[in-house]
């Protein structure tokens, strides 16, 4: 079981989730925000912080954004296990579920 990061995190990565991870398992695609389902330890610090309300457990994840399950799994297919995502920085790519969506997708939430 891990956390999921879906579509409200699309062209905000707000990164609180990052500064709480303790475990630096949250990585940065072009687009979103990706949590590496092998190295998160399931402690849940990201959840709250995040301002827009992203961040699910695998289990709670909304069926209209079940998709983001594969994508942050799949997101890391090419990478492997970096084994921490603040030496990687910016991974210039995203996985398809999130290339294929309009630019202005989150447009509302941002400030």
């Amino acid at each position: 079981m891990t956390y999921i990061i879906a579509e409200p995190c699309v062209d905000i990565k707000d990164r609180a989730c990052v500064d709480e991870c303790p475990v630096d398992c949250i990585y940065e695609g072009n687009r979103m925000l990706y949590i590496h389902p092998e190295e998160c330890v399931d402690c849940g610090a990201c959840e709250p912080v995040c301002p827009v309300e992203a961040i699910f457990y695998e289990d709670d994840l909304p069926d209209k954004w079940s998709d983001y399950y594969k994508a942050n799994v799949d997101f890391f297919d090419t990478i492997g296990s970096p084994g921490g995502a603040m030496k990687t920085g910016v991974i210039e790519m995203d996985h398809p579920v999130v290339e294929a969506l309009p630019a202005d997708i989150n447009d509302h939430l941002k400030d």
